[in-house]
């Protein structure tokens, strides 16, 4: 399909919008009235933008990349970005890119071409969200779109508008939610087929009976695993008939699509059904992680993996490069560190996250919630020496991240069978190190991770028996020389922080496990002070924060996509009251040495801080190609407002080699900025207070914390790199 903007009408919104953009620059007007070409008209738009940054030697030499990095970006004037975006759509004009959300057809970023048409015939296609962002750059620019960093005390009133599950109140009404499902849950189990071995009522059981029967297996995981709902007829009676009838509609027509569906009883009854006004608003990060979008179940099916490292070929190296054991078990992008997905239960989840970065394999059937059939096959033994193989034979790795899926699902036995295996593992690389000269040793294992979600949709699965097997494991590793031990989580919303999950906490914890969280930055997630106010609630706990990411994926995830700016705009105006520098940034490097007392720790040194949290998470997106990063320029816009970002990878880190023949990454944002501050307004928020989001156009990735830092060895590694092969 052709497309031809020379041809395409204004609408009349772009045509009003265009004439504010000009009224409200009249210097714009006068070159666009008095310029005979389209070139020289542009040529006078460089000329303003360089004269704002002739006024700063340094945003000039950050425009022209002869100086990079955080400090570099601290030095920029606000208006300095304005420039700076100018320039590059200049730089950019007419270059063309594929483009996700039009099945990959070539987009062409020409910003100042549509001004151009739309001045001189009132053509161009260009959309109202478009203007928007044109007229906010030139405010920008003109000093007339204000930034002014907000003070701590206006954070923190943006924080406590949101509510958390450790508050007498909430706890109260989610006592009442799990009545109302227990309840239900009676009623289905009554109608349970003969066969149910585990949850059944003995016969001549009262209904109160059943009732404190229920209540009592609510503190049991497999209960929950065994009644989840796999159906939006059930979730709605779960919810008391709360969902509206649109909502009911979508939910019916992503089943007969074939989207997995499974909620278990516990994560319902974190949702309000009759909400009370102090908690408006305060469970839509969890709903919208529960209620399927009309994005998500209309490309169902035809979703392509965001990390190309995802989509590999048996014997061939995965898009960074790595050669691997297995292309479902094992996933790599550095050379540090590899993803180990087992063949057992810790296939499935204990629910399906609508902005799961493994959408792609439930899509393709390789990860999945048929329980039954994901319990490990008497080949799988083999199969785990064989990946724990490449594990010890290569240079470079030193940290296994066991996730899947979710690593908690599978059950004790299969952990601890697992856990076992990494230590033997362990031991043999370090004993073949001693016949290793130095400077042709291998690294050894430095870091176990567990992947999982558990903490916040069944923090039941947590129980004593699993603590003491994490804690068995850590001592006998430790003493083979592994530093670090980290449980690796994903707490959505302060309101998922419950009396269950601080015990499941506690209890990794106390089992000498730090547990670290990753946020994933969706639209509802993205509200002033939310993620702040999650920050604080994890670190009461004892939880330390890691990444905030940004939403990745294509037009499946539009809903709950947040803007790289708002990101951005988060790490400027939020984040920074939980900043740490000096000594204190080296002084949270030792929290891992003593997880036990990480609650104790933290809230120390928040209080010597006179600070609320600990900012040590890192805003990053995970790339369409390797690694994560927050290192961007705003190099173009669609005609439909779609700000176009050239990524460059995280230099703070070590990569696969690949990164140099990769250069940098094109990411055509899946929603404009006037788009998601409408979706916010929907949601009840004040889009006045989120106004400076149209001046983040830059994006700095920061420094990661030593505390995430691997521990230096004794010895002098090689620097040759396995089961590497770059054409």
């Amino acid at each position: 399909m052709h497309y031809y903007p020379e041809k395409i009408a204004l609408s009349v919104k772009s045509s009003k919008l265009l004439r504010r953009l000009f009224s409200e620059n009249p210097r714009l007007k006068k070159i666009f009235s008095g310029s005979d070409t389209e070139d020289k008209a542009k040529e006078l738009i460089r000329r303003w933008a360089e004269e704002v940054l002739d006024t700063n030697i340094h945003a000039l030499a950050y425009y022209r990349r002869e100086e990079k990095g955080p400090e570099a970006y601290g030095r920029l004037r606000w208006q300095d970005l304005a420039a700076i975006r100018i320039l590059d759509y200049l730089d950019n004009a007419g270059r063309g890119f594929p483009n996700p959300y039009r099945s990959g057809e070539i987009t062409v970023s020409d910003p100042f071409n549509l001004l151009w048409l739309g001045s001189r015939n009132g053509t161009g296609g260009a959309k109202p969200l478009f203007f928007d962002d044109m007229i906010n750059l030139f405010r920008q620019l003109t000093g007339q779109l204000p930034r002014g960093r907000p003070d701590k005390q206006k954070v923190e009133q943006w924080m406590n508008r949101w509510r958390h599950g450790l508050e007498p109140e909430i706890i109260k009404e989610r006592g009442k939610n799990r009545e109302r499902i227990i309840r239900v849950l009676v009623e289905r189990i009554e109608s349970c087929e003969p066969g149910e071995t585990r949850y059944f009522f003995k016969e001549g059981m009262s209904y109160d009976e059943k009732v404190a029967k229920v209540k009592e297996w609510w503190d049991d995981y497999m209960f929950h695993l065994r009644f989840a709902v796999r159906s939006p007829a059930l979730l709605n009676e779960l919810l008391d008939y709360s969902l509206d009838l649109d909502t009911q509609k979508l939910l019916e027509r992503a089943e007969k699509k074939g989207i997995p569906f499974f909620v278990n009883p516990y994560y319902i009854s974190l949702l309000s059904t009759r909400t009370p006004g102090f908690t408006a608003g305060a469970d839509l990060a969890i709903r919208h992680y529960v209620i399927y979008s009309k994005p998500l179940i209309d490309q169902f099916g035809n979703i392509e993996a965001w990390e190309k490292e995802d989509k590999v070929e048996p014997g061939k190296p995965n898009a960074a490069g790595w050669l691997l054991p297995s292309h479902h078990n094992v996933h790599r992008r550095y050379p540090e560190v590899a993803i180990m997905i087992p063949d057992t239960m810790g296939r499935a989840c204990g629910g399906l996250c609508v902005s799961c970065q493994r959408m792609y394999d439930f899509q393709r059937g390789n990860l999945n919630f048929n329980l039954d059939k994901l319990k490990p096959k008497e080949t799988w033994d083999e199969k785990l020496k064989r990946l724990l193989d490449y594990y010890e034979s290569d240079t470079q790795l030193r940290d296994i991240l066991i996730t899947g899926g979710d690593a908690l699902m599978s059950r004790d036995k299969s952990l601890e069978k697992i856990l076992d295996q990494v230590y033997d593992m362990a031991v043999r690389k370090r004993e073949a190190n001693k016949k290793r000269p130095d400077g042709e040793k291998y690294a050894g294992i430095l870091r176990i991770r567990l992947g999982t979600r558990l903490l916040a949709y069944l923090p039941q699965r947590v129980t004593p028996s699993l603590q003491q097997i994490l804690a068995g494991f850590r001592k006998k590793a430790a003493a083979a020389g592994i530093k670090q031990f980290v449980v690796q989580t994903h707490f959505e919303s302060p309101m998922e922080v419950t009396p269950e999950a601080e015990i499941a906490v506690r209890r990794l914890i106390d089992a000498g496990w730090m547990v670290v969280n990753q946020l994933v930055f969706t639209s509802a997630a993205s509200r002033r002070g939310h993620t702040a106010m999650l920050r604080k609630v994890l670190n009461d706990i004892g939880v330390v924060t890691y990444y905030t990411f940004s939403v990745k994926g294509f037009l499946e995830n539009t809903f709950n996509y947040a803007t790289n700016a708002r990101a951005v705009q988060e790490q400027e105006e939020e984040k920074y009251i939980g900043a740490l520098t000096g000594n204190y940034r080296e002084k949270i490097r030792s929290l891992s040495d003593e997880p036990e007392r990480m609650k104790e720790n933290l809230e120390a040194i928040r209080e010597e801080n006179g600070i609320p949290f600990l900012a040590t998470d890192r805003n990053v997106i995970n790339l369409p190609a390797v690694g994560k990063s927050m290192t961007f320029r705003t190099i173009g816009i669609t005609r439909w407002g779609r700000r176009i970002l050239e990524f460059d990878h995280d230099h703070n880190r070590w990569h696969s080699p690949i990164i140099n023949k990769l250069g940098k990454m094109i990411i055509i944002e899946s929603k404009p900025v006037g788009e998601y501050l409408h979706q916010l307004e929907d949601m009840g928020e004040n889009i006045d207070e989120y106004l400076s989001i149209w001046g983040y156009s830059i994006g700095e990735t920061e420094p990661r914390m030593p505390l995430f830092e691997y521990p230096e060895y004794p010895y002098r590694i090689t620097e040759e790199i396995s089961n590497l092969e770059i054409g």
